[in-house]
């Protein structure tokens, strides 16, 4: 990085820091208006944003007017759940001087504060939904952060022009000044990710690229947290009962939902494992594909052909059914197969996430090799059973895929994550770097916070929250009980 780009990213980072401070303080009623004005600046927007969305990313029309509707959404439910403030998790515990631990308990009162300036690095998938405004922006920034995002390359036009409306709506509604801020080069990045200023990082993309700057996260001076979601194959179990009652139903889901965006969702079904003895595998083969679409961007297409490829040469892997055009147009959707024996003896090659319109169907000889099959599993994002309620595998399946994935689904499809309040969008590595956090939905705030215990304070010096006679209602726990009485 030469003198300049390195004053650059120093100056950014300065007044981003400065921002901290204010931000920090500003009111949670403030900072969902805030939160509510960028919103409302993006969907007026909209015939600005989405042009612009559709040239670069090659996404259609009707999926980017629902993804800008849910990127909106996803910042007002943010706001909302800052100002009822349930996320600070407050705590108070009042002075007992016969406390059972063989000495008085002091007046202890836990509350969370903001980390600092947060560095997210956008995703190219979902241009609105988790770039430039996406969900790390506006969870950082709902925790009370500055936020200085990384724009990916494969949309510049785009995160140039949201930035520039972000920006602009953060100091219509009186924000402060550096707030929010932005670079493209992947140097400019880097610089920012080891800042000694920054105080946490958020990443949605590769696990290559994602472990990387995991790494360099860890290793400065003072590590910081780093909140990557990576990769994931998916997988979804079909029971024997299942394939029995619902083989043509499940087989036309399947197909649905891993051709679905072209296959480039992180929580498109990758792994598709079926019953030996039914009738899946031949309805597989009979299957109709949709045509080839678009990918996002030729790095994409590239090394979803090279992974592709790779699983193709894999000893008894082979492909049972494929798009009419897949031998000429690696963006045509295709389906390989293998024994549930041959995954489990090479899981390392076979179960590996392949971004695009590929998936790999697992078939498996009974109960006892299904769950031998999930077992095998790394962390994943989504897990789904499709099953019966009266299947006898079902339970210890549950068991076996909830210590594998962040999220598991009962007869419906992982495709489309709902931003919501109980939303779980991370899991255990290489799903995500920090498997007890999610990147979607309100919970994904509290990322950017750390508790504090505040001890033996008059509560005219305490924070707001933590006052007994507080004019912001806040949920919180007394004495070990929810919505206890503080007085």
């Amino acid at each position: 990085m030469n003198n300049g780009q390195q004053a650059s990213v120093d100056q950014l980072v300065a007044t981003a820091a400065t921002a901290a401070n204010a931000w920090a303080g500003a009111s949670r009623a403030d900072r969902a208006r805030v939160l509510d004005s960028v919103a409302d600046a993006l969907d007026a927007a909209a015939d600005q944003l989405i042009p612009l969305a559709e040239k670069e990313s090659h996404l259609p029309l009707a999926r980017l007017q629902g993804e800008l509707k849910r990127t909106t959404f996803q910042i007002r439910l943010l706001g909302s759940a800052v100002a009822d403030g349930g996320y600070l998790d407050v705590r108070v515990d009042r002075p007992d001087p016969d406390w059972p631990m063989g000495a008085p308990r002091p007046d202890l009162r836990r509350t969370a504060i903001p980390l600092g300036p947060v560095v997210v690095f956008a995703a190219s998938n979902f241009p609105f939904a988790f770039s430039v405004a996406g969900g790390d922006t506006a969870a950082a920034l709902a925790a009370g952060c500055p936020v200085l995002v990384k724009a990916h390359g494969g949309h510049p036009e785009l995160s140039d022009a949201t930035a520039e409306i972000v920006t602009a709506a953060l100091q219509q509604a009186g924000a402060p000044d550096g707030l929010f801020g932005m670079v493209h080069s992947e140097e400019d990045g880097r610089a920012l990710l080891t800042h000694p200023d920054v105080k946490a990082g958020a990443f949605t993309g590769s696990i290559p690229a994602g472990r990387a700057l995991f790494d360099i996260a860890q290793s400065r001076p003072e590590p910081i947290p780093f909140f990557g979601e990576l990769g994931s194959t998916n997988p979804v179990v079909v029971t024997r009962g299942a394939a029995a009652k619902r083989a043509d139903e499940i087989v036309e889901g399947f197909v649905g939902s891993f051709t679905m965006g072209a296959g480039q969702f992180c929580t498109k079904p990758g792994i598709f494992a079926v019953p030996a003895e039914s009738k899946m595998v031949e309805l597989i083969r009979a299957a109709s594909f949709p045509d080839a679409a678009p990918m996002l961007n030729e790095r994409i297409a590239s090394g979803h052909e090279r992974v592709r490829t790779q699983l193709k040469d894999i000893d008894g892997v082979d492909v049972v059914a494929e798009h009419a055009e897949a031998a000429s147009d690696s963006t045509a959707p295709l389906l390989l197969q293998t024994t549930g024996e041959n995954f489990i003896n090479k899981v390392d090659e076979v179960a590996v996430e392949c971004f695009g319109p590929t998936a790999l169907v697992v078939t498996y000889r009974d109960d006892q090799e299904a769950l031998a099959i999930a077992d095998a599993l790394e962390g994943q994002l989504t897990a789904t059973i499709m099953g019966e309620d009266d299947d006898d595998l079902v339970p210890e399946l549950a068991t076996t895929l909830a210590r594998k994935a962040g999220r598991v689904l009962w007869n419906q499809w992982p495709t489309g994550v709902s931003v919501t309040y109980a939303q779980q969008h991370g899991g255990p590595y290489p799903a995500s770097t920090a498997a007890g956090t999610s990147s979607v939905g309100t919970a994904a705030i509290t990322r950017f916070t750390r508790p504090v215990a505040w001890q033996g304070f008059p509560e005219h010096l305490l924070p707001e929250e933590l006052r007994d006679h507080s004019t912001a209602a806040t949920p919180r726990t007394v004495d070990g009980r929810l919505g206890g009485d503080p007085q």
